[in-house]
């Protein structure tokens, strides 16, 4: 049992995690470079919440949105 955790700890410490520690030496020399994971989680997380609202926006433009303190059964 303890060979199959020690495998896992390995597949994740020696091959999946290093892109990360790529990226964690590299913020040392271009910081811009080291954090475009996060720029690029942003930047997609900003265009779906526009997208969300564009769409509640065009429900509401044709009364599809009831907006009726009852319609839900917990709220009555």
């Amino acid at each position: 049992m303890k060979a199959f955790f020690e495998a896992i700890q390995t597949l994740f410490v020696d091959f999946l995690f290093k892109p990360l520690d790529w990226l964690r030496e590299l913020e040392l020399s271009n910081w811009w470079l080291a954090n475009i994971v996060s720029w690029t989680l942003i930047i997609v997380c900003c265009k779906y919440i526009v997208y969300w609202c564009k769409e509640l926006k065009k429900h509401q433009a044709n009364n599809e949105e009831n907006q009726d303190t009852t319609a839900h059964s917990f709220l009555s």
